[in-house]
């Protein structure tokens, strides 16, 4: 006869693996020495604190495969850094326990930018930047603000991590906290979403996140989503560039094309706010990872040919063939270079009745360099001048002087 177990007033609010267990260990306190042993039952496990998520282990970019993807998709975007400065940057996001999505770091402090030197004044290091992609700010700002509290100023303390992701929001959607000294070294850091990166790598809302990745960057935490929208990101960049570049050109005209797409309306470049001369200063430096970046992506379209020894790039520039690049253009850009010829008020092929030949149409006008650059131009200006307006807000007065006073110094150097 099995003895009776004995219940306590609270053994309704105990586990249920821990009564189960209770009634064993009785069950095999009998005399009987028939019973089979008890069986062992694993021991339950402590549950993850959801508050204080970890972040998730810098990827190895040499072996791991992205899930879902081909493991070589996008390895045009695994730009190779020295292993000191790789440990470096991993070391830092690791830093971090709010929960990070993806994560690059970019500019001169990742990759080496001409003239740097000669502009600076002072023996400091580069600011190294990063970005960070996040799936919900508020959640991000609220762990960030309890690790971190010196990297918010304190009226961003004061009102709140519901606050600092309310001003993220605006513009094109990044707050940054500037000049944070970590691992030895001072760093700035924005935050973003991933479904707002994601989606100005598809359709260039803003540009201003589509074209910072439109230059070499360090990834530190990968996405396959991110990683996906960045490879359309990257031919999007291409497909502009060429069409307005002639039927043959230089390789350097190309990246200095590209990268300038994110200064075109940048009121900093007009402003004694930005060096004028960065583009070509990136380009000079940085050839070898813009043709790792861009190379494989402009032999696979249609008309473009380019030796991987050579230095010359020559294109198909017949209506036909541009067409084919002008109608796979982001939707925000398309949107604005249709509504540009509407106004012009010259006549154009009804796009509902006969699509091919709207497209050839455009693409055959002598002014379509113009107008793309005009419209990218326009994409551009005001994300980035509400962008410039925040950074008095996420940064505070004192660190916005520094830093203005640092973009004087470099627009002055280059002027």
């Amino acid at each position: 006869m099995l003895p009776t177990v004995i219940r306590s007033p609270h053994a309704a609010s105990l586990p249920a693996i821990f009564i189960r267990s209770l009634a064993i260990e009785t069950v095999s306190s009998s005399s009987d020495p028939h019973l089979p042993p008890p069986p062992k039952y694993p021991a339950a496990k402590t549950p993850k604190s959801r508050l204080y998520p970890q972040p998730r282990p810098a990827v190895s970019h040499n072996h791991t495969a992205l899930p879902k993807l081909p493991p070589t998709f996008g390895r045009n975007q695994l730009l190779p850094v020295s292993n000191s400065t790789r440990a470096l940057l991993e070391s830092i996001v690791d830093k971090f326990d709010a929960p990070i999505r993806y994560a690059f770091a970019y500019g001169s402090g990742v990759f080496e930018q001409d003239g740097y030197a000669s502009s600076t004044t002072t023996k400091e290091t580069p600011m190294l930047d990063f970005m960070f992609a996040v799936a919900h700010p508020a959640h991000f700002h609220s762990i960030n603000m309890r690790q971190f509290p010196s990297h918010y100023p304190l009226h961003a303390r004061l009102l709140g991590s519901s606050y600092v992701s309310k001003v993220e929001d605006i513009g094109p959607g990044v707050w940054f906290n500037a000049y944070v000294p970590m691992n030895g070294v001072t760093i700035k850091y924005g935050i973003t979403t991933v479904d707002n990166l994601c989606s100005d790598l598809l359709n260039w809302k803003s540009l201003y996140l589509a074209g910072r990745m439109h230059k070499p960057l360090r990834i530190i935490k990968d996405d396959a989503r991110v990683r996906l929208t960045q490879q359309v990101n990257l031919t999007s960049a291409v497909r502009a560039a060429l069409l307005t570049l002639p039927e043959q050109f230089a390789e350097t005209e190309l990246f200095e094309r590209i990268a300038g797409i994110s200064y075109s309306g940048d009121p900093r470049m007009l402003l004694p706010a930005e060096n004028r001369g960065k583009v070509g200063n990136i380009v000079r430096k940085q050839a070898p990872q813009f043709k790792e970046l861009y190379h494989r992506l402009v032999v696979g379209l249609p008309g473009v040919h380019w030796p991987a020894h050579s230095s010359t790039i020559q294109q198909d520039v017949s209506a036909r063939a541009r067409s084919a690049h002008l109608r796979k253009l982001p939707a925000n850009l398309l949107t604005g270079v249709k509504n540009n010829y509407s106004r012009s008020g010259k006549s154009t092929p009804d796009l509902e009745a006969d699509e091919s030949a709207y497209w050839v149409h455009l693409a055959g006008n002598e002014q379509l360099p113009k107008v793309l650059t005009q419209e990218m131009s326009s994409i551009v200006r005001y994300p980035a001048t509400v962008q410039s307006l925040k950074g008095v807000v996420s940064a505070g007065v004192g660190k916005s002087i520094r830093y203005s006073s640092a973009k004087i110094g470099k627009w002055w150097a280059g002027s």
